[in-house]
């Protein structure tokens, strides 16, 4: 696993001690307000909101289009496959994605601290996404590995653009993996839904997630809001962080593990009050047997996978900030 420079310029997380940040989806449909409600209640470590409710395109597969290079993507009967040719829905997904980089240069331009970026994994595409001829792009090896390639060139075309834009910021790069724990099993289920397709090797999952991590140049927390989270080849692939909903944690000795290993802890949390979250995050950690003082340091606090309807997004957000610095109670 690669090391970053952390904030303060020492070898260690990239994120701040005590930060909290959103996983990335959020209610609504202004992306303007989305920000700025993201960078006043976030500002250790804001990210890039995603709007669903947008429609086609600003969904998470959808939205993967305008990352893609050289593979594009259309809606055919109300599923993403892979096209022969860019179209109108690639489009409106590279549209939404420039409007969404604009609204983020405007309001964060003159940031200056870790600033977080979201693209689906290689795994929970191929699982997604449908073939020209039929069935998933996971069931071809072939198409899976070019998918991967496609995915890492238009990453390090991501994460470039976001640096330029934020030319005072650092980056971290979230990759969406919901799927991966069902690729690996041999759960996902075929295009009919009577059947399953056949499970992927490790080691093949591996080498996938390692190129687009690779291809990204900067730190990358893989999050994953499913149970059996394969953690240790997450961390073999060069991960240098895991974001978990913690209502989902039953292997307490595999992240226990992973964390001794070095891994940041990315919280999901589901607490009404920043105390009773934090308490959730100290939980684990005694739980784990680790040192309180290495918390606010190795696990950032966040809300679950879904936030509350938009009326209280910010709420929502203030009570995970909060709920991190109270982590920094106990550094001393």
């Amino acid at each position: 696993m690669t090391s970053f420079p952390s904030p303060n310029g020492a070898i260690g997380f990239p994120w701040p001690a005590g930060s909290a940040t959103g996983i990335g989806s959020m209610p609504g449909t202004d992306v303007a307000e989305a920000q700025r409600v993201v960078l006043g209640e976030l500002p250790d470590l804001p990210h890039l909101p995603e709007l669903p409710a947008r429609g086609p395109g600003a969904d998470m597969i959808g939205r993967a289009g305008a990352f893609l290079v050289e593979l594009p993507i259309e809606l055919y009967a109300a599923r993403w496959r892979v096209a022969a040719r860019p179209g109108h829905d690639l489009r409106v997904a590279r549209d939404l994605l420039e409007r969404d980089l604009d609204t983020m240069t405007e309001q964060a331009g003159e940031f200056g601290g870790l600033f977080k970026v979201q693209v689906p994994g290689p795994w929970t595409l191929a699982a997604s996404l449908g073939l020209p001829i039929g069935g998933q792009v996971l069931r071809d090896p072939g198409a899976a590995r070019d998918l991967a390639a496609s995915l890492a060139e238009g990453v390090r075309a991501h994460v470039a653009q976001v640096r330029a834009r934020l030319p005072h910021a650092s980056v971290l790069l979230q990759l969406d993996e919901p799927s991966l724990p069902a690729v690996l099993a041999g759960r996902v289920p075929t295009e009919s839904g009577f059947g399953t397709l056949r499970s992927v090797d490790p080691a093949v999952a591996r080498a996938a997630l390692s190129e687009v991590i690779a291809a990204a140049g900067v730190p990358v927390v893989v999050h994953c809001c499913a149970s059996s989270v394969p953690l240790v080849l997450l961390r073999e692939a060069g991960a240098v962080g895991v974001a978990l909903d913690l209502s989902l944690v039953h292997d307490l000795d595999a992240l226990g593990e992973q964390l001794d290993a070095g891994m940041g802890l990315f919280a999901g949390v589901s607490g009404r009050t920043s105390a009773e979250q934090a308490g959730q995050v100290r939980d684990l950690w005694r739980k784990l047997g680790f040192p309180l003082k290495t918390m606010a340091e190795q696990a950032v606090v966040t809300p679950p996978c879904g936030l509350p309807a938009e009326a209280r997004v910010r709420s929502a957000l203030t009570a995970v900030r909060e709920a991190g610095r109270r982590l920094t109670d106990d550094l001393d």
